[in-house]
């Protein structure tokens, strides 16, 4: 019975084409010498070894057939057309990288030579020019000793006359040999890249295994793990082939991921990237891992909103369905849920045993601590107790940023006790009379809440870390916690985080992004009890969305400071995408019903002539306001569209959702509706009193509309009517 080994080919096959391939490989590995599947060796190949297979009439197979002393094994590239399946297989070498002794698949146009190098395809055509990375000092055969790169990669990369040049030359490469120039592009050295594609781990084997153990042993290799998967099941295979393209992470992980998925650190550890570069995928495959290391384990993997711990937990079931999904807090197993929810039912299962956290938050024993605070409250106590206050901090923006990030943190319960506190990054400057002005309306606040029974997300949050503090080692919840999207957290949230598990070795695991704060206040986690002290790292590489939809994302970015979680700056060198695709399309529109008009005839162009299925595409605007006026115009001009606030992604429709829901999706083609000057920055009314504050805040917003265009896998379009969002500004030209 035939062994088989599955290539990571990022195929799109169809519902149809996959169950062809999957019954085809089943019976592979029961009897490959059956007539019906045409496994046949090619004339003149590149490789001896290579096959192909027939599918069906209209598509083959594309494997290599390694044989042993005693057994055989298929390694299976992938599906094609009948024709250019016969050609990929005809140029295809499966072969051992030199460097690191990793199986690796490439293409060679003339079997008998490693190829040439292609003429440049960027403007820089001058006479007697000099390639970019021969001008650095660098050439082919350094790129092949220190990197291990293939002949026809390092030959290609020295053609490059621009970095651009070697920017298109690094994305059409597929795999770890792409990804290492583009390293090299950003000014990394050998050293520091091979350290980071695990380039220098070694193969080990012994000189009498035949090529059958050869590969096994191989194919262990990190890097060869991101590319080639052995299959010794039926649900295996099932698993592999119906993940296609969209589902690779949950079989493929880079080094680098796999690294951080699966490494202990003695403390809390924070990875951080840009959108796209995988750290969900970490997350998820790192609660899998810590299962497996300790099944008594209580893991709580977590992030902001409902709808992100809806997604958390989805990807979860479709990685290993044997790993336990907890159902109660503080149970052995994986418990997935949003921060607030974590929150309620804390404060739920400590029932009269609240009151001794409420008195160190609040001031005050109280029980009501399950029934929120209403809308209006904060201008409310302004209204009451404010008459003394400056007009700019007369805002209901400003208490709650100032009752968030100072108050609640340091559990200020008394006028005295906020007289001296700290209040570092709120930018607006208090005397002694100041703060008593502002104690006045916090005490008219708490004063009001306290007669209608009811307290405040931030306030649940800072009680329910309280009372685990407070209750020691006994009532931890967990023993290690995950979170998603911390850069949204506020300080609170955060210590509630810290009290779930004790400190140690992989208590807290942190993914965020600064780049992608759309909520809340600027945080630094050293000031809330969370240590990070050196355990960072930062993914680059986008696997979402194409290289020049990612460039006009950053761009909305440029020129903005932003930091990180620990207070150091945070740039976007360095983020590249292994995927290349057309440039963003601007579509200025001269009213609002011409724009939707725009809309709905291209959504129905890309649905109608091109074929795209209807839940592949998204139309993403600023507000719900806006977002329902939008749905409702396209299902006036015949484009049926679902308007999505809470639960996944249906079939049969294109979907329309605010930006802000967007968050942790993805589609094949977005539209970004309605980015107008006025609309997108918003107004941010509440935002004015203080500099510090309106800047902080248009970081949001930028942050925003960078996070709706890396939603866009292969297709961007922006429009708006009236004047253009001073955001996308001339850079998009």
């Amino acid at each position: 019975m035939p062994l088989l080994m599955m290539y990571n080919a990022k195929e799109k096959l169809d519902k149809d084409l996959r169950a062809k391939v999957f019954t085809f490989l089943g019976k592979l590995q029961e009897d490959d010498t059956a007539p019906g599947l045409h496994v046949e060796p090619m004339h003149n190949p590149a490789d001896s070894r290579v096959r192909t297979g027939r599918v069906d009439q209209a598509y083959r197979a594309v494997l290599f057939k390694v044989t042993g002393k005693e057994e055989v094994m298929y390694v299976y590239v992938g599906t094609w057309h009948h024709d250019e399946g016969i050609e990929k297989a005809r140029k295809s070498v499966l072969s051992f990288n030199p460097h690191g002794g990793f199986p690796e698949i490439e293409e060679r146009d003339d079997p008998s030579t490693p190829g040439e190098a292609p003429a440049s395809e960027s403007g820089s055509t001058a006479l007697n020019a000099k390639p970019w990375l021969a001008e650095l000092g660098f050439s082919a055969e350094e790129l092949v000793r220190e990197l291990g790169l293939s002949e026809a990669t390092a030959r290609r990369a020295l053609a490059a006359l621009t970095a651009e040049d070697l920017l298109e030359v690094a994305v059409s490469v597929d795999g770890w040999q792409g990804e290492a120039l583009m390293l090299l592009l950003d000014g990394m050295a050998f050293e520091t890249i091979r350290a980071k594609l695990g380039l220098d781990e070694a193969v080990e084997h012994d000189d009498a295994d035949d090529d059958v153990e050869r590969l096994k042993k191989a194919s262990k290799h990190p890097l060869a793990r991101a590319s080639f998967t052995y299959v010794d099941s039926s649900e295996e295979l099932r698993q592999v082939i119906e993940a296609g393209d969209f589902g690779a992470w949950r079989i493929f992980l880079h080094p680098e991921q796999r690294r951080y998925a699966t490494k202990s650190y003695n403390g809390a550890f924070r990875l951080s990237g840009g959108a796209g570069t995988g750290k969900t995928v970490v997350l998820v495959h790192r609660a899998r891992e810590l299962w497996k290391a300790n099944p008594d384990a209580r893991i709580v993997l977590t992030t902001y909103t409902k709808n992100l711990a809806d997604m958390l937990a989805s990807n979860l079931r479709q990685l290993d369905t044997e790993v336990p999904i907890a159902s109660a807090f503080g149970e052995s197993g994986v418990y997935i849920a949003n921060i607030d929810a974590l929150i309620a039912r804390v404060l739920k299962s400590a029932g009269a045993d609240v009151t001794a956290a409420t008195s160190a938050v609040l001031g005050r024993p109280v029980t009501h601590v399950n029934n929120r605070t209403d809308d209006g409250a904060w201008q409310a106590a302004i209204d009451s107790a404010g008459a003394d206050l400056p007009e700019a901090l007369k805002s209901p923006g400003f208490f709650s940023a100032e009752y968030s990030m100072v108050v609640l943190p340091a559990r200020i319960t008394n006028r005295a006790d906020y007289f001296t506190v700290a209040r570092p990054g709120r930018g607006v400057a208090l005397n002694r009379a100041g703060r008593a002005h502002v104690w006045s309306v916090i005490d008219a606040y708490r004063a009001s809440a306290n007669i209608d029974g009811v307290i405040d997300y931030e306030e649940a949050a800072a009680v329910a870390a309280a009372h685990v503090d407070l209750a020691g080692g006994v009532t931890r919840f967990a023993d290690h916690v995950l979170v998603d999207e911390g850069q949204d957290l506020t300080p609170a949230r955060w210590q509630f985080l810290r009290a779930l598990a004790p400190e140690g070795a992989d208590d807290l695991f942190i993914a965020e992004d600064s780049h992608q704060r759309i909520y809340g206040q600027k945080v630094v986690l050293g000031r809330y009890g969370i240590k990070i002290v050196g355990r960072s790292q930062r993914l680059t590489l986008n696997y979402r969305t194409t290289e020049q939809n990612l460039r006009w994302a950053v761009a909305v970015l440029a020129g903005a400071e932003y930091s990180d979680v620990e207070g150091s700056d945070e740039s976007t060198a360095g983020y590249h995408s292994a995927r290349l695709g057309p440039v963003p399309e601007l579509v200025p529109c001269t009213s609002v019903s011409d724009e939707y008009d725009a809309v709905a005839e291209r959504v129905r162009t890309w649905i109608d002539d091109e074929g795209v299925a209807p839940e592949a595409i998204a139309v993403l605007v600023r507000d719900k306001s806006t977002q329902a006026r939008m749905t409702t115009a396209l299902g006036d001009r015949g484009v049926t569209a679902q308007q999505v606030d809470r639960g996944s992604i249906k079939a049969g429709h294109p979907s329309v959702l605010t930006m802000h829901r967007a968050k942790g999706t993805e589609f094949e083609r977005v539209v970004l509706a309605g980015v107008a000057d006025g609309a997108v920055p918003a107004a941010m009314r509440s935002e004015q009193y203080s500099e510090e504050s309106l800047a902080d805040a248009m970081l949001r917003e930028r942050s925003l509309l960078y996070v709706a265009a890396t939603r866009a896998r292969d297709v961007l379009v922006v429009t708006w009517s009236g004047i253009r969002s001073t955001l996308i500004g001339p850079q998009s030209d």
